[in-house]
């Protein structure tokens, strides 16, 4: 059973949530917020599996919620669900530790196929979908253009030149199946590099190892 919790300021969507979710078998609603405050105290009380966390809240919003979540180290996964696909705050939300993003008007099965997703550990974003909001919002990155090169970030230290080379085209939308395919790998061996890099560098999912590549340079906005 995935337990849920919603976070959203507008209580006729905390209504359609509640009632599409409750209406799946494995699926229960352990609490509802009207803000960030009320999330994180939720959050720490029942523990749920995926957050359902609006950007645009009263008070404390999603995304500062979202970074105090992560940064308790709770099993709890952030599935942020905003207005549009390319929303300003979207960006910040995933560098926050979000593990994706929907569109509050996405089809039910596709909200639902998103709690599933991030309840099993993965990212609802697809790699190619990540890059172009990462493109779209790099702006939101200090710029550096004359700044002096920087000490290379602690993260990378321990990958091997093959996870760093995956890390790479990881971070340019490539899927599994095309780094198999173009690094001459089989797709089970390239899972295991991904794991590997994941559990190196600390990042929670495939969308975060995406941002890692854009913080470390290793990959570029197109």
């Amino acid at each position: 059973m995935t337990t849920v919790l919603i976070a959203d300021d507008q209580p006729m969507q905390r209504f359609g949530f509640r009632m599409l979710l409750e209406s799946q078998d494995d699926m229960t609603v352990v609490g509802e917020a009207s803000n960030g405050t009320e999330a994180i105290r939720l959050v720490d009380r029942h523990h749920p599996d995926v957050v359902l966390m609006d950007i645009r809240m009263p008070g404390l919003d999603g995304i500062e919620a979202t970074r105090r979540v992560v940064a308790t180290g709770a099993r709890t996964r952030i599935l942020i669900v905003t207005t549009f696909d390319l929303d300003e705050y979207a960006y910040d939300g995933l560098r926050a530790g979000a593990s994706g993003f929907l569109v509050k008007d996405a089809q039910p099965e596709e909200l639902l196929a998103g709690i599933r997703a991030v309840a099993a550990g993965d990212a609802v974003v697809a790699p190619s979908l990540t890059r172009r909001l990462l493109d779209a919002y790099i702006h939101h990155l200090p710029p550096s253009p004359t700044a002096p090169p920087q000490p290379e970030d602690p993260r990378l230290a321990s990958l091997t030149d093959r996870e760093r080379e995956i890390l790479t085209v990881v971070g340019r939308g490539w899927s599994n199946t095309e780094i198999a395919e173009r690094l001459h790998l089989a797709e089970s061996t390239v899972k295991t590099h991904v794991g590997r890099i994941l559990a190196k560098t600390g990042a929670r999912d495939r969308v975060q190892a995406v941002i890692l590549a854009y913080d470390t340079h290793l990959v570029t906005p197109a």
